[in-house]
């Protein structure tokens, strides 16, 4: 009845913001994403009928703030009538501070819940389950380029490209580490209720997935950084045009947008983005790796770098 997963975060490259059905989790929009390699969060769940409740520890940490979400993530996948949970969750980067935290954390726990249980779900269910608990984590289930398409009544991912085949490698400047002031799914319902850019940002995104799907077949580095950079400015400004305006990007995210720029006029394979968060990713070839990083390390204000490659899906580790 014990059982731990692991799960990489995901970086979308082409971006979901909001949502056509906030009861099922459902994405406004299609998406496309990479699996990150280095960065992980490890759940331990063990179903124990003798507890009164779900507990919670995050890096050694009692969490009662992200339990609820946790537990409900479990009654879908073992049942409302299950055995109450201990759940121990590592993670070796910030959580809740726009660097996809909550998708390796809900992909991770949907694996290890299903096998805690004795259940034996397909890829697909388990993405599907994932995906109900937060829209990312079902991207975490595959490994390398994933592409999250929106369907009518569910969610449905499938692999575009594994990570051995187009091994690029991401440089994350982190400008912050303390969790963002607004949530996604609240941020999310904001710019769907009053941002004036939102029906156009929904009507465009096919495009920008077909463009973006064809650079990741050719292997077009050129051609996916111009709609990658193009798509996040453009969920960006979706946000900015909300009332009341939501924004995450700090004076430290903008100078790091400034060092990428330089870089890519000087030659250097590498562009941007940006989730809902103020951390910059920089995604460059391998051979431009140290270029990017002493230039993102050099910017005032960079807490600290993080490097790592493309990764792949989420995972049992152990059952007992």
């Amino acid at each position: 009845m014990r059982a731990t997963a692991i799960a990489q975060p995901n970086i979308a490259l082409i971006k979901y913001w909001g949502k056509r059905d906030l009861k099922r989790n459902l994405p406004a929009v299609g998406s496309i994403s990479i699996t990150l390699r280095d960065l992980y969060t490890e759940m331990q769940v063990e179903l124990d009928e003798r507890l009164p409740a779900d507990k919670l520890t995050v890096n050694g940490a009692v969490d009662q703030a992200m339990l609820p979400r946790l537990s409900a993530c479990l009654d879908l996948v073992v049942g409302s009538t299950r055995p109450c949970a201990s759940i121990i969750s590592r993670c070796n980067f910030p959580v809740a501070a726009g660097l996809a935290s909550s998708a390796s954390a809900f992909a991770a726990i949907t694996v290890a819940a299903a096998h805690a249980a004795g259940k034996s779900l397909g890829v697909a269910a388990l993405a599907n389950l994932a995906g109900r608990s937060s829209g990312s984590a079902a991207r975490s289930l595959y490994g390398g380029f994933v592409e999250l398409e929106n369907r009518d009544s569910e969610i449905a991912v499938r692999s575009i490209c594994d990570s051995e085949q187009w091994p690029l490698t991401v440089v994350i400047a982190i400008t912050e580490t303390g969790p963002k002031a607004v949530g996604s799914t609240e941020a999310m319902e904001i710019s769907r209720r009053t941002s004036p850019f939102y029906a156009s940002w929904v009507e465009r995104q096919d495009d920008d997935l077909e463009s973006a799907r064809d650079a990741i077949q050719r292997r077009d580095f050129e051609q996916l950084a111009a709609v990658a950079e193009h798509n996040c400015l453009k969920m960006h400004s979706v946000m900015w045009a909300s009332r009341p305006p939501v924004v995450y990007w700090n004076s430290v995210t903008m100078r790091c947008l400034q060092a990428v720029r330089k870089l890519q006029g000087s030659g250097v394979g590498v562009f941007f983005t940006i989730d809902a968060g103020p951390q910059v990713k920089a995604i460059c070839m391998p051979e431009h790796e140290q270029e990017v990083r002493a230039a993102l390390s050099a910017t005032e204000g960079v807490k600290d770098i993080m490097v790592t490659g493309l990764g792949n899906a989420a995972r049992l580790v152990d059952v007992s």
